[in-house]
């Protein structure tokens, strides 16, 4: 199988051929096509097989198909993950497979100055890769709104409830 198979768009497409790849693991096989229906998905697979693009992919294209061209971008996804490292990671992955829809994102979490993330949220983003403390911190603050998600990942999950972040994640599923 190839990710043509998949239905993906020719800007997705292109990009993740720039990546280098043109086979999708098992995990991306699977996942695209069911999120692509719009279907809600629980995925499980080992590191390193593939699960930000089994998300990522689908998620960018959806978001493609119906892009908004409201003079100020609003929230439309948004990815919570447990680690900095993690949303960085991820938030680089949304950069390259999205490289060509004009989509934008930007990254959120704490330990750093707020004032660049805050910035690029004034701005308007697409999609938000976030970190449960600093998002709702952002929250608080009036910075972030959630009320045009459209598509929610809780990526690592269980690592999350290993880390005690339930309150966190309750607060902002609410």
């Amino acid at each position: 199988m190839l990710f043509e198979s998949l239905q993906i768009i020719e800007p997705i497409l292109k990009a993740v051929q720039e990546e280098g790849y043109t086979t999708p693991t098992p995990i991306q096989a699977q996942s695209i096509p069911i999120i692509l229906d719009g279907n809600d998905l629980l995925g499980c697979a080992q590191t390193g097989t593939g699960k930000t693009a089994a998300f990522a992919i689908p998620i960018l294209q959806l978001l493609h198909a119906n892009k908004t061209y409201n003079t100020k971008r609003k929230i439309r996804s948004l990815i919570v993950t447990p680690t900095r490292e993690l949303a960085i990671q991820i938030e680089e992955s949304f950069k390259a497979y999205g490289r060509h829809t004009g989509l934008t994102c930007t990254v959120i979490f704490g330990g750093v100055n707020q004032n660049p993330q805050t910035n690029a949220l004034r701005n308007g983003v697409d999609i938000v890769i976030a970190t449960p403390g600093r998002l709702l911190d952002l929250m608080n603050q009036g910075f972030v709104s959630l009320r045009d998600v459209e598509f929610f990942v809780l990526d690592e999950a269980d690592r999350m409830l290993d880390m005690g972040f339930e309150i966190q994640i309750r607060k902002i599923l609410g």
